[in-house]
């Protein structure tokens, strides 16, 4: 790739690479271009046999230019990292160390000046390579080169004011200035104003800065007008590359005069090709059997359960194990019933990875003419599943015995607290402990979206169906065990969140829902949190009337209790924002904890109203500092609620993957690996990370597609706003564009957030 397109053209080898960050500049007796290596990758996205013989030609032509470079004394480097270079270069040249043949050969050829005084930590050096291929050695050569200082800087003899002999040079970060081969000085971009030369003379005007001991002004004298003129034009195309976004305008021919030269980059910049590489890497073509996609979301989830169960069977562990507050009985627990399901995981998910590389054409499966399916390793693996049913049926167990280790131990409350702190640890520790239940639910969303793909007549429809059959029979078995853990699993949670409540998750207590009403309260209404629990052996009763027409309120409503009653209003019907999807309307019976919200009289009530406000903000920010995207916590800023109906939905529903990232202001897109899960995303920069850099609650968002006057000129674009909060992300195809909206459709569907243009998604 050259700057005059994307094509290629024949380059001498005599040229000369000159790198930057991420860059490389190539210079030719009659030219120079501006190379990325980024986009060496393009070669690389095809599985062609040309694409790669160019790409690893490539890589060769970059070994030849830094032995040409040592050869010759361009490449400045140390005694050691000189003897290791030319190691490599005879490893790639012979091969495995022989002491004979590798010392004629190098009696026989130069590769550095000093060569003959570096023979003994040459060979001591080749000694270790033994069992590299060429290819490999001039990937070494190139990996240690790019590491150098001195790599890629190319020295331009000058002098100072006071006639001392120095030497300039330009590189990614600024100007260099070097005296011998130590370097002195560096000014970066950001510090220089203008570079300009009259004749013999180059001139740095710098920025002002009272700390620096220069004047705003340097002046070095060179060989030569030519040679002057030569580094001037390198310094632009170097600072207009590394510096700018976009190719710079040429200026309009002047009509009579001309001033100055009128030498201008040309070509994209770095941040153009890395932008194009990535869009070109993000939307390289798949396969468009939609089976592939639906195989691919078993792929990207997997990874993500994995790295989910390594946090309790790795990461939980080994914290608490240094502190010696984990209990025998927990860890026994955890060691015989998650570990063996961990170690079946790591097996399934490689096995999953090496069929999408066959699917995708990344290797020699085609000639078999059997790997564009799935469900034959979906099946092999949930029959080997079923055989860990007995351990998943302890699970709840798990979770009963460290509550109940807590309870009894102070410090092991405080050290799973703080445990939960921990970037690795993004949701809460007891959904960790319930993952592997909620991934049989998402194993059988998955197989009835490829059952239903499938015609009867196709190759993998009678294992899919086969492994369905086996994952519902599964998920039947142990739904009782998920409904119970799900239920103790939100008590626990909410626990955590309030404080003042004791003994919250106790046997016969339903969680329903929480979230925000405005209580009416003089002439006007207060933001409170409602905590609505059932207890099925209690009496208290409140009655729920409306009362639009009393109060004159959208959606208002009195809530009657056995001493008082309070007039709330909700952002939809009380119906719905109390019931949490029972059909219970005229009457709930719940527990005494929601009396304590309104257990006050009323005499009482004006007077304490700002304190009782005040504590509820207090405990919020508290709640806050413990994890900032707690659900009580998102509900209170938001000013929205979430039932329990909505969290067994969303548990069922988790999607990981590759997406851009866009911000409302922002240039170009960012690659992201994202997690959605817990009415969350999770932004990692690849899958590999082992916790994510942010998190965005959806909880109150819109979702929305961009409008043409937005000229987002992308497919699969989807866009979420919450008042200025606007961000766009873009999909890598339309199936994972619609599951996207899928599985955001639960978060999205309360009648207050909005949704529209989505095509009924």
């Amino acid at each position: 790739p050259c700057k005059e397109g994307w094509g290629f053209k024949a380059l001498p080898l005599q040229s000369r690479f000159l790198t930057g960050q991420n860059s490389l500049k190539l210079e030719t007796q009659a030219n120079s271009y501006h190379v990325s290596p980024l986009s060496l990758l393009l070669l690389s996205l095809s599985p062609s046999p040309l694409s790669l013989s160019l790409l690893l030609l490539s890589l060769y032509l970059f070994a030849l230019q830094i032995k040409h470079d040592l050869a010759c004394g361009r490449l400045t480097c140390n005694d050691t990292s000189a003897a290791l270079l030319v190691s490599h270069i005879v490893q790639s040249e012979i091969g495995d160390f022989d002491e004979v043949q590798s010392f004629q050969h190098l009696l026989h050829n130069k590769y550095i000046p000093n060569q003959d005084t570096l023979m003994d930590r040459i060979t001591e050096y080749h000694r270790k390579h033994v069992g590299q291929t060429p290819a490999e050695s001039d990937q070494q050569l190139l990996e240690i080169s790019r590491r150098l200082e001195m790599y890629g800087v190319r020295l331009h003899p000058a002098k100072d004011r006071e006639g001392t002999k120095l030497s300039l040079a330009v590189s990614h970060v600024g100007l260099l200035l070097f005296q011998g081969d130590n370097r002195i000085n560096t000014f970066n971009w950001s510090k220089v104003r203008k570079l300009s030369f009259k004749r013999k003379r180059f001139l740095i005007k710098l920025r002002p800065d009272l700390n620096s001991g220069y004047q705003d002004t340097l002046e070095f004298t060179m060989a030569s007008r030519d040679c002057c003129k030569i580094f001037w034009k390198i310094c632009v195309e170097y600072h207009a590359f590394f510096r700018l976004f976009e190719e710079p305008k040429p200026k309009p021919k002047a009509v009579l005069f001309t001033r100055g030269s009128s030498f201008r980059f040309s070509g994209r910049t770095q941040k153009q090709v890395s932008d194009y590489v990535k869009d070109s890497e993000f939307q390289k073509k798949f396969p468009t059997d939609e089976a592939y996609f639906i195989a691919k979301e078993l792929l990207t989830t997997e990874r993500t359960f994995q790295k989910d169960l390594a946090v309790i069977t790795v990461s939980f562990q080994a914290v608490l194990g240094k502190q010696e507050v984990l209990p025998d009985s927990v860890r026994t627990l955890i060691n015989t019933n998650y570990d063996p399901v961990y170690q079946f995981h790591q097996a399934f998910l490689k096995e999953v990875e090496q069929r999408l590389q066959q699917w995708e054409g990344r290797s020699n499966a085609h000639i078999k003419g059997d790997y564009q399916r799935v469900g034959d390793v979906l099946l092999k693996n949930v029959q080997g599943l079923k055989q860990l049913t007995p351990l998943l049926q302890r699970y709840g167990e798990v979770l009963v015995e460290l509550e109940r280790s807590c309870r009894s131990s102070q410090r092991l409350e405080e050290a799973c607290r703080e445990f939960e702190q921990q970037k690795v640890c993004y949701l809460s520790l007891n959904m960790f402990l319930l993952r592997p239940l909620h991934r049989l639910l998402h194993y059988k969303l998955i197989l009835e979206r490829l059952c239903k793909h499938y015609p009867p007549t196709h190759q993998d429809f009678r294992d899919s169906r086969a492994a369905l059959a086996d994952i519902s029979e599964m998920v039947l078995q142990l739904q009782g065990t998920m409904t119970k853990m799900e239920n103790i699993q939100k008590l626990l949670e909410l626990k955590k969140d309030l404080t003042g409540i004791q003994d919250l998750a106790i046997p016969g207590r339903e969680f329903i829902r929480l979230g925000c009403l405005s209580k009416l309260s003089g002439k006007r209404l207060q933001q409170r949190m409602f905590f609505l629990v059932r207890h099925y052996f209690l009496l208290p009763v409140i009655t729920v009337l409306e009362s639009e027409d009393e109060w004159g309120l959208p959606h208002c409503f009195t809530l009657f209790g056995q001493r008082q009653s309070v007039v709330v209003a909700a952002r939809k019907p009380p119906s719905t924002c109390l019931t949490g999807g029972n059909n219970i309307f005229s009457s709930v019976s719940v527990d005494e904890f929601l009396l304590l919200l309104f257990s006050e009289s009323p005499e009482e009530e004006e007077e304490e109203e700002e304190e009782e406000l005040s504590a509820s903000r207090s405990s919020l920010e508290r709640q806050a500092a413990q994890r900032g995207n707690s659900t009580v916590h998102i509900c209170w800023h938001r000013n929205t609620s979430v039932s329990m109906v909505d969290f067994s939905e969303a548990v069922e529903n988790q999607l990981s993957g590759n997406l851009l990232r866009k911000f409302k202001n922002s240039n170009g897109w960012q690659k992201l690996w994202v997690v959605y899960t817990n009415f969350s995303m999770f932004f990692y920069k690849s899958h590999q990370d082992d916790y994510p850099l942010a998190s965005l609650p959806l909880l109150g968002y819109s979702l929305t597609v961009p409008a043409e006057t937005e000229n987002i000129q992308k497919d699969y674009v989807f866009k979420l706003h919450f008042k200025s909060h606007v961000y766009y992300f873009r999909s890598e195809s339309q199936y994972t564009f619609q599951r996207y909206l899928s599985v955001s459709n639960l978060t999205w569907r309360n009648p207050s957030w909005t949704q529209r243009g989505l095509g009924g998604h």
